[in-house]
């Protein structure tokens, strides 16, 4: 299943933060890190599900 979410991280980062922790706050960040930038908001999401 994490094979499933990095690879939505990769695609869609908020969708892969949303399948590790739901809407949490780390859902809500990595949406304003995507806006900011499709980089870091790929960097957040694969670090949040990595972390689990």
């Amino acid at each position: 299943m994490d094979l499933v979410r990095i690879l939505c991280a990769i695609f869609v980062p908020p969708l892969g933060v949303f399948l590790q922790v739901g809407f949490g706050m780390d859902f809500w960040i990595n949406i304003v890190l995507t806006l900011f930038g499709y980089l870091p908001g790929i960097i957040h999401a694969i670090w949040v599900i990595a972390k689990k």
